[in-house]
């Protein structure tokens, strides 16, 4: 698994593309949080950063499956899943590799985001004028969420040759889990409204934004992971068959 994980890693930082997706992901932020008008925190007044975390998700639709989209659709459309599938490592270990490499990349492009609360707890008045605890949250569970939109790449890059098509599969799933669940349950009420919004990934990301990490938020991001990360490792298993 660690070779795999190094091989992803590597292969990611030695092309432009990784580059750039980063760059973008990071403008993208920057500019919603201090520039754009309807966003940015200077307009707002109120040292707390609920904006960039509304907003983070919808630019990680993005981000993820750009990441994902090649882990394995290239792979099968070169050929060299073949070479993969006889290297002294189980399927597990190589989705396992490849997974752990997207976390790795998200964190790190996470990771200058960070000034963002830095900037915040300085310019505060007084200094420090932030809920730190609803911050950490929301960190966590936005790691949770991206490391659910990661599975999911994972599953779409297995089942398509194509890139892009792997690319809008996934970009579609994960919408459809993080904000269509919630959407579709404002078609109903009473318990079916309320069960259809605690399906969906907004329900459990906002409930972790309040700064109380609860286990079943916890276990709901990590039980819709591992079922996509099982679909991919059943989809990797017929392709050796």
């Amino acid at each position: 698994m660690g070779s795999i994980f190094r091989k992803e890693v590597a292969a990611f930082f030695n092309s432009l593309i990784a580059y750039m997706v980063i760059g973008v992901f990071l403008l993208l932020n920057g500019l919603l949080f201090w520039l754009y008008p309807e966003t940015n925190i200077l307009d707002y007044g109120y040292a707390e950063m609920d904006g960039f975390f509304q907003l983070c998700p919808y630019i990680l639709l993005f981000f993820v499956p750009a990441i994902t989209m090649r882990m394995f659709s290239e792979e099968l459309r070169s050929g060299t899943i073949e070479f993969l599938f006889t290297r002294p490592v189980s399927v597990p270990a190589i989705i396992g590799g490849k997974y752990l490499s997207c976390i790795f990349i998200i964190v790190l492009a996470l990771l200058p985001t960070l000034i963002y609360y830095i900037s915040l707890y300085k310019l505060g008045n007084p200094e420090g004028n932030i809920d730190s605890a609803a911050v950490a949250g929301s960190y966590f569970g936005l790691v949770l969420l991206a490391a659910v939109y990661a599975a999911v790449g994972l599953f779409m890059s297995s089942v398509t040759r194509n890139q892009v098509v792997a690319f809008l599969l996934t970009a579609l799933v994960c919408y459809g889990l993080f904000a269509g669940l919630e959407q579709l349950s404002g078609l109903f009420s009473g318990v079916i409204q309320y069960g259809l919004s605690y399906l969906g990934l907004s329900f459990h990301y906002s409930s972790l934004g309040k700064g109380i990490i609860d286990s079943r938020d916890v276990i709901w991001f990590v039980s819709v992971a591992l079922i996509f990360l099982v679909l991919t490792l059943s989809s990797l298993n017929n392709i050796r068959k």
